[in-house]
C-alpha cells in the first residue's frame, strides 16, 4: 500500500516515519505544507495522482490553541478546507483516509471519560475547526477513520515534556496547574494504531468510523509534570495551581479523558498507561 504521510515533520509524522522499517508492506510519501499543501487542492491531488497512493494519514493541523482565536482565517482553511481537500483525493482515488482530531471538541464539563457518541460542544476556534474537519470526513461516502486524541507528546517536536525537561532544569520551582485533567499521550503509541488500523481497516464495513485513542489511565497537568520530573531525576520543586491563576487567551478543557472500547475493540490494539510509556520518552530523550 502506498501511504501519504500530511503533515510529516510534526510529532506524529516524525513517529511514523520512524516506525517505517517494521512496516516493510507500505511505501510511504513524507511530506509536509513545503512539499504539498493540503489547503491547495489541485496541488494535493497532483502529487496524489503522480505517486499512486492509496492511502492518507493526515497529520496536518492548526495546533496553535491560543493563536487560533485571533487567526481564525488561518485555522479554519489547514482544520477545515484542507481536510475537505483530503476527503476530495481520496474519494477520488477510492483510498482509504485516517484523520487525527481532538479532545477539544469536547466542552471538558464530563465526570466520566468521553465515548465517541457523546455530544460535542467545542468551547474555542481551534476545536470548532476541528470539529468542522470531523464532520468533513464522517459526512463523505470514504473508508474513513477519523481518531480523537489528547495531550500528545513525543521525542520529536515542541511540546509540554520537553518544555518541563527544559524549564526544569532552569528553575528551583514551577507552579503547573492541577485542575484540568486528561491522559498524555505518547506519538509513537499513537503512530502505532495509525498504522495498525491501516493494515486492518478493510475488516470494518462501515465507510467512515470514529474513534478514540490516548494512553490509559488518568492525570492532571500537575501530576504528568511531577512524573516528567521524577523520571528525569530534575531537583525542580512542582507546585499545583489553579487554571484561574495562568490566565490564557483560549479556554481549556477542565475534563478530558477519553473512552477506548471502540477502538480497543475493533482493532484488537493494545494500550499502554501513560506513565510506561512516558518512562520510555524520557530514556530515548536523555
Amino acid at each position: 500500500m502506498r501511504i501519504l504521510i500530511t503533515g510529516a515533520n510534526g510529532q506524529l509524522g516524525s513517529e511514523i516515519r520512524a516506525l517505517t522499517s517494521l512496516y516493510t508492506n507500505f511505501s510511504f510519501f513524507f511530506t509536509d505544507f513545503k512539499e504539498v499543501d493540503i489547503c491547495n487542492y489541485e496541488i494535493l491531488k497532483n502529487y496524489v495522482a503522480e505517486n499512486s497512493i492509496e492511502a492518507i494519514i493526515n497529520c496536518a493541523a492548526y495546533t496553535a490553541v491560543d493563536t487560533a482565536e485571533k487567526d481564525v482565517k488561518t485555522a479554519t482553511q489547514i482544520n477545515v478546507v484542507g481536510v475537505e481537500n483530503l476527503v476530495k483525493v481520496t474519494q477520488a482515488v477510492n483510498g482509504k483516509l485516517i484523520h487525527i482530531s481532538t479532545d477539544y471538541v469536547f466542552n471538558g464539563k464530563n465526570c466520566k471519560p468521553y465515548a465517541e457518541e457523546d455530544l460535542v460542544s467545542p468551547i474555542g476556534v481551534y476545536g470548532k475547526t476541528k470539529r468542522e474537519g470531523e464532520e468533513k470526513v464522517l459526512n463523505a461516502a470514504i473508508n474513513a477513520v477519523v481518531i480523537r486524541t489528547s495531550w500528545l507528546y513525543s521525542s520529536f517536536g515542541a511540546n509540554f515534556v520537553k518544555t518541563m525537561l527544559r524549564l526544569g532544569k532552569e528553575r528551583e520551582e514551577l507552579g503547573v496547574i492541577f485542575d484540568q485533567v486528561g491522559t498524555p499521550t505518547y506519538a509513537k503509541d499513537l503512530a502505532v494504531a495509525c498504522l495498525e488500523i491501516l493494515s486492518k481497516k478493510n475488516q470494518l464495513n462501515e465507510a467512515s468510523s470514529l474513534y478514540h485513542f490516548s494512553n490509559e489511565g488518568v492525570a492532571s497537568w500537575y501530576d504528568f509534570a511531577k512524573a516528567i520530573m521524577q523520571m528525569a531525576a530534575i531537583d525542580c520543586l512542582v507546585k499545583p495551581i489553579e487554571s484561574k491563576e495562568y490566565p490564557t487567551p483560549a479556554e481549556r478543557p477542565f475534563y478530558s479523558v477519553l473512552n477506548k472500547s471502540k477502538i480497543k475493540s475493533d482493532f484488537k490494539i493494545e494500550i499502554p498507561y501513560w506513565r510506561d510509556s512516558l518512562k520510555k520518552c524520557i530514556s530515548k530523550l536523555q
